[in-house]
């Protein structure tokens, strides 16, 4: 931190925007690209807000160039993005598509002539539709499919891409799509969602050696969505219901990586629903890796609930989420405004799980905005919310983390999974029917964050 004024990261710090193949990219089946479970999740009647999908979402599989040409005009110098499963090997097993293969390595190309450095995520929930049909991750040989897939696109790409992730948000892609059904594909099952958790850390461990091999020199790590987790109370049942969520939803999947074994506390109170865990399994998860990936939105604070969240009937953590009045949320309600989350959370995983270093990998925040009457879009509170959590990463680096580098969820408006096109997280604003892309505010002041390695402290002290 250099002077009182202006609130400065440690050199080579990495600024960089995120987004993910299936949000932004449509060409749902252009040029050999297989159906993914999100293709049919969204195209059924009723299971997005707004009754779409993302057949042509942000059409970045056509416009990918003009994207990164404001990418470079920014002089925005990182992109994570990730690699659409079904796009490469249509069935998820069998043939490889070539013509997917060449659009992933040409949108590799697209970035590093314009001086962006590309981060890789393997999976972002587009699951072929036809794995999914034979049981999806929680049968093992999705598991052999994905280190097969990995294998495929990493001896492809591995001379040029040097920064992987296998996984990202394994909790979204198991729970919210397998145990609430709000995501693909649908179901509402626990034993099925602790078992598709399983399957997919454990193809995240086979696939890390399978990644070093192809890609000499490269940082693979895995991307968690954490939250930082409160009791509403200090009685007995609230901070047993507080600890019950925090192991559902942050150390379920933090303890098998950096301990290779599950929580002991909810494999009791998962009881016979809990996953088979076959001899070796545990150690393979636990590989070692480079990073670990944080996607942070928000705080929770628990109290306890004998109905809970139920699924099938059935209460299943016994815990609800309570809003203070006096709190500020997002659009998306549920969702606290709460930097000082990022914080606690980010020296929590450094103190209690040391991984080597970390990234913030996604942290953004969804606004109702558009371009007013002279065509500017203003979003000031967006500007403050990242202001905020930035200075949260700097504080936490002060006090011991190893950060990074800082991932702005989203270079642009794209397709908000079940909530469809309601919600914009954009640094830039998409008009879908055109295809028009407009900067905002916040994307300005981020590309100058970005370029001068800080900001000005009094930018996270702004009123809203």
């Amino acid at each position: 931190m250099a002077g009182r004024d202006f609130l400065r990261f440690p050199d080579g710090f990495v600024w960089g925007t995120a987004t993910s193949a299936y949000q932004i990219e449509g060409a749902k089946d252009e040029d050999g690209k297989g159906e993914s479970i999100w293709d049919r999740f969204a195209g059924t009647p009723g299971k997005t807000a707004d009754g779409k999908d993302a057949r042509v979402a942000c059409d970045h599989y056509h416009r990918y160039l003009a994207d990164f040409d404001l990418m470079k005009d920014l002089g925005l110098r990182a992109y994570r993005f990730s690699i659409a499963w079904p796009r490469v090997i249509p069935d998820g097993v069998g043939a490889v598509n070539p013509k997917g293969l060449d659009f992933y390595e040409r949108l590799v190309d697209a970035l590093l002539a314009r001086g962006v450095r590309p981060f890789a995520t393997l999976y972002h929930w587009d699951l072929p539709q036809r794995l999914q049909e034979s049981g999806g991750w929680a049968n093992r040989a999705t598991v052999d499919a994905f280190v097969r897939y990995s294998e495929t696109v990493t001896k492809r790409l591995g001379d040029r891409v040097k920064d992987w992730m296998t996984h990202n948000e394994p909790w979204v892609a198991a729970f919210v799509g397998n145990l609430f059904g709000d995501h693909a594909p649908g179901l509402k099952d626990l034993r099925t969602a602790l078992s598709v958790a399983h399957g997919i850390l454990l193809s995240h461990g086979r696939a890390v050696p399978v990644i070093r091999a192809n890609s000499t020199g490269a940082s693979v790590g895995i991307v968690h969505n954490l939250e930082w987790i409160e009791p509403a109370s200090p009685s007995e049942k609230d901070v047993a219901a507080a600890m019950r969520h925090d192991g559902a939803f942050n150390r379920w999947f933090l303890d098998p990586i950096f301990r290779a074994r599950y929580p002991g506390d909810m494999l009791a109170w998962y009881g016979h629903d809990s996953p088979a865990i076959s001899p070796g399994d545990m150690e393979t998860i636990a590989v070692p890796i480079d990073f670990l990936g944080v996607n942070f939105y928000t705080r929770r604070v628990i109290a306890h609930d004998p109905a809970g969240r139920g699924a099938s009937g059935r209460a299943v953590f016994a815990a609800r989420q309570v809003h203070w009045p006096f709190v500020p949320r997002a659009d998306f309600e549920e969702w606290e405004i709460a930097p000082e989350g990022l914080y606690r959370t980010l020296l929590r995983v450094h103190r209690e799980y040391h991984p080597k270093f970390i990234y913030v990998t996604e942290n953004g925040t969804s606004l109702r905005d558009a371009p007013a009457a002279d065509g500017v879009i203003r979003d000031p509170v967006r500007v403050r919310y990242i202001a905020r959590h930035a200075a949260a990463v700097r504080q936490a680096i002060t006090d011991g983390a190893d950060i990074r580098g800082y991932f702005l969820w989203s270079f642009m408006d794209n397709f908000e999974w079940g909530f469809g096109f309601t919600k914009r997280f954009g640094m830039t604003w998409v008009d879908y029917e055109t295809q028009n892309r407009v900067l905002k505010d916040s994307g300005r002041w981020y590309a100058r964050t970005a370029r001068e390695n800080g900001f000005p402290c009094a930018d996270a002290d702004a009123a809203d």
